[in-house]
């Protein structure tokens, strides 16, 4: 059974948004604006039925997280600690992402890992980030790092068209949550049998 092109959004913006939401919070949003078409009632009828089918919960009353299985819906396995490890580990010079602000026009600027990566993009010149964007430079970084969850992120925003600042912010506040719930998962302990 196939979702919804609501449906779809919600999910896509609680999996944008990370932490848990009021159904007021979940916006619909359609070339970066938001959609006043989608009424209130038609929300929680959607979110009623993403709660159904195992894609959401509530474990707060008019609270929405994503599940595993909403997750999964949108084509993200869920992270191993061991892939959480790889996705935060340092990378060599070689394989970390380097800003440019055009082609052949390099920053010099280099993140060696996804936490640096977070630092840099927080004051990187602003050309860059609507540069990599459009060539998709920072979904193939993810990628080789390993992290689907940052490079369906990152594709979600392209596909929003969201530039500028709030292109920034996203992407940034993204990362950022990423880097700490990647961090959690590798401080978890495995339970003994």
């Amino acid at each position: 059974m196939s979702l919804s092109p609501v449906a779809l959004e919600i999910l896509e913006t609680m999996f944008l948004k990370g932490n848990p939401m009021k159904a007021t919070q979940i916006t619909i949003m359609e070339d970066s604006k938001e959609v006043s078409s989608t009424n209130s009632s038609s929300k929680m009828s959607h979110l009623a039925e993403l709660t159904s089918r195992g894609y959401v919960n509530s474990p707060q009353e008019e609270l929405y997280v994503l599940t595993d299985e909403g997750k999964r819906a949108l084509g993200i396995e869920p992270t191993t600690k061991e892939t959480a490890r790889t996705i935060m580990s340092y990378t060599p010079h070689d394989k970390s992402f380097n800003f440019y602000v055009d082609t052949d026009k390099p920053l010099h600027m280099h993140a060696h890992s996804l936490q640096d990566f977070a630092n840099k993009l927080a004051r990187v010149d602003l050309k860059a980030i609507e540069f990599h964007m459009n060539k998709d430079d920072f979904e193939a970084w993810f990628r080789c790092l390993g992290d689907q969850e940052l490079t369906k992120k990152t594709t979600i925003l392209k596909e929003k068209k969201i530039m500028g600042e709030q292109l920034r912010l996203l992407l940034h506040d993204a990362v950022e949550q990423r880097c700490q719930e990647l961090i959690e998962l590798t401080e978890q302990t495995t339970p003994s049998h």
